[in-house]
């Protein structure tokens, strides 16, 4: 059993996540030892094609860039045989998250932080003031304890930092989604979203990330089920799959402290491992990242984060307005888009889903009647509570 040199200023990061490598390059660029341990040998190169808000330009700056794909400047909102469409004053941003984690990666390691690769995490264990890492070797088998003062879990849904340090273990759900060839006339800097609620509690999605090629998607709750119910829809819309993306998504239920104070150190939890998703889309990439600012100034600061109260806000403001949708019916939708007159669809193309607060407050003041539809479809429903919350 070997052990690494300890300082009280080396930070382990678990995953190599595009949270993990972000929190790791503020870290190292802060003069802090960070040190990433990934369980493959290799970056995760699995392909997925996700859509995010220019907030995430704003965020990482100049990083990132390699991943966009394509720029999205509308959208169109199907239900029922209607259509909303949504000019956006602001792009989307559609980014391949392979190339993502590859850039932040790289400026993690330019910073000054270091990779290890082929590192499996086995166990925490607090003891001497110290939590001391247990990680097993993917290359030859054996063991290794690391002993450090601070742990940053970027591991996943279903993070094994989070598990050994005694969090509650996330929700997650299936996301899948399908490549095809765009339909004919369907110009590439267009997203078309169909809320068909008996299909999912969510929506379907058709999102270009070339002039030819998109993928279709959406977010179910039984991983087989979805796969069929995904070919179902494709087969209605006469769209050919060449292959399938998928993953397993955290579900936000509310606010869980991303810090553990144990006898030996702190542990913090960031990305997918924190449940830092928007549940309005289930998009994370931009949360993921607001989670690391927040967890680099709270280790930085002796665990104090205002950035981590303002995501607390934001992920709360979804979690409402999941609320009020999430038992809407066919005739809801319909109604909904129905009633999205000109100011509110100016507060659709002004103010972006990373921005919540001043969506709903704006859209309550210039089109009160949705918030009565939501509120009564809360009132008669609750499906989202009696879904992911009991």
């Amino acid at each position: 059993m070997a052990r690494h040199q300890h300082t009280h200023q080396q930070i382990a990061i678990i995953g190599g996540s595009a949270a993990g490598f972000f929190t790791a390059y503020l870290l190292a660029r802060a003069g802090r030892e960070a040190r990433v341990f990934e369980g493959r040998d290799r970056l995760d190169s699995a392909p997925r094609t996700l859509i995010v808000t220019d907030r995430m330009r704003e965020i990482l700056g100049g990083l990132g860039e390699k991943s966009v794909v394509n720029e999205i400047r509308r959208f169109e909102l199907f239900t029922d045989g209607r259509v909303a469409k949504i000019a956006l004053r602001r792009p989307d941003l559609v980014i391949e998250r392979s190339t993502l984690i590859k850039e932040l990666a790289g400026a993690a390691q330019a910073a000054g932080a270091r990779v290890l690769f082929g590192q499996k995490l086995l166990a925490i264990n607090a003891r001497d003031h110290t939590l001391t890492l247990t990680m097993e070797r993917t290359q030859g088998g054996g063991t290794e304890d690391a002993p450090f003062r601070t742990v940053v879990g970027a591991d996943g849904a279903v993070s094994r930092v989070a598990q050994a340090a005694g969090w509650p273990k996330s929700r997650t759900v299936p996301l899948l989604q399908a490549i095809v060839d765009l339909p004919p006339g369907m110009a590439p800097d267009t997203v078309r979203v169909w809320f068909i609620p008996e299909d999912t509690r969510y929506f379907y999605w058709l999102i270009p990330h070339s002039p030819t090629e998109g993928v279709v998607g959406l977010i179910g709750e039984d991983g087989a089920e979805t796969r069929s119910i995904l070919e179902r829809f494709l087969e209605r819309r006469h769209l050919e799959p060449r292959g399938f993306q998928g993953a397993r998504i955290p579900i936000y239920t509310g606010w869980v402290p991303v810090r553990r104070q144990l006898t030996g150190g702190d542990v913090y939890l960031v990305g997918d491992a924190a449940g830092h998703v928007k549940v309005t889309t289930v998009g994370g990439i931009v949360t993921g990242f607001r989670g690391a600012l927040g967890v680099a100034e709270a280790i930085l600061n002796g665990g104090s984060s205002g950035k981590l109260r303002a995501l607390r806000r934001e992920l709360n403001t979804h979690l409402l307005i999941r609320k009020l949708i999430h038992g809407f019916t066919q005739a809801q939708y319909s109604h909904l888009v129905d009633l999205l007159n000109a100011r509110a669809r100016q507060d659709l193309e002004a103010h972006t889903r990373d921005e919540p607060g001043s969506l709903l407050l704006h859209i309550c003041l210039h089109q009160p009647r949705l918030l009565l539809l939501g509120l009564r479809a809360l009132m008669t429903g609750g499906a989202f509570l009696r879904q992911h919350v009991s």
